[in-house]
């Protein structure tokens, strides 16, 4: 078994948090008048998501290399719900 390279995970876990939020914005434009409270609630709400998230996607890109985009943007898509749904209260 080879040991992972933290700094690809690393890498990965930055830019799926970058795209989730520019997404996040863009789906869900109000979080920018939202209170700050409301803000850290979405932003909680995505972090409490992200583990799941992360495990599906690498399960997802090792079953199907092919698909790993699509595995990621479905992350994004995860994660950016999660929020909007604190901020749109559902």
């Amino acid at each position: 078994m080879s040991t992972p390279d933290f700094h690809q995970i690393d890498a990965l876990g930055q830019r799926l948090g970058q795209e989730t939020l520019a997404t996040l914005v863009r789906l869900c434009p109000e979080i920018r008048e939202a209170a700050p409270a409301r803000q850290e609630a979405a932003c909680a709400a995505m972090r409490a998501k992200t583990g799941e998230a992360l495990d599906e996607l690498l399960a997802d890109a090792k079953a199907a290399p092919w698909l790993a985009h699509v595995a990621f943007a479905t992350a994004v898509l995860t994660l950016a719900h999660a929020g909007i749904r604190v901020i749109k209260g559902v």
